[in-house]
């Protein structure tokens, strides 16, 4: 790793490298359900550790909840991926892939949105608690 990057950053570059390669040899116009799978199998031909629409519960006081959400991508349980082919990122998307970061408290997700000329600004970060490690520290 270079020197000042953390590992979820590091995987959260690899995740977005593989959606460019795949966005330029498909291109928009797919659903989210040709995506996703792709990207895992992407991620996967890399090496790392990939759940294509992993379910999670939720716990609320004693009542459990089966299946509260759908994770379009976890990748080696540090960055979640939301895969979208909508006209634009809107808030709603980052406030829901936040929410995500907090039930599981993870640190990085990436909404990536196929549906653009190119990919780069279909790209969207977002950070729960997230802390850079520093040099000088």
């Amino acid at each position: 790793m270079a020197s000042g990057m953390r590992k979820v950053d590091v995987i959260a570059g690899k995740v977005i490298g593989a959606a460019i390669r795949v966005h330029k040899k498909y291109g928009p116009g797919l659903m989210e359900s040709v995506y996703k799978p792709i990207l895992g199998h992407e991620l996967v031909g890399e090496g790392l550790q990939v759940e294509i629409e992993e379910p999670l519960s939720l716990d609320h006081e004693d009542l459990k909840i089966n299946r509260a959400y759908i994770l379009d991508l976890l990748v080696e349980d540090e960055v979640i991926v939301e895969v979208k082919c909508v006209k634009h990122i809107e808030p709603i998307h980052a406030s829901q892939l936040l929410t995500y970061l907090r039930l599981t408290g993870l640190e990085v997700g990436l909404i990536l949105n196929f549906n653009t000329t190119r990919l780069v600004d279909g790209i969207k970060r977002v950070v729960n608690n997230y802390q850079e490690e520093r040099d000088d520290l």
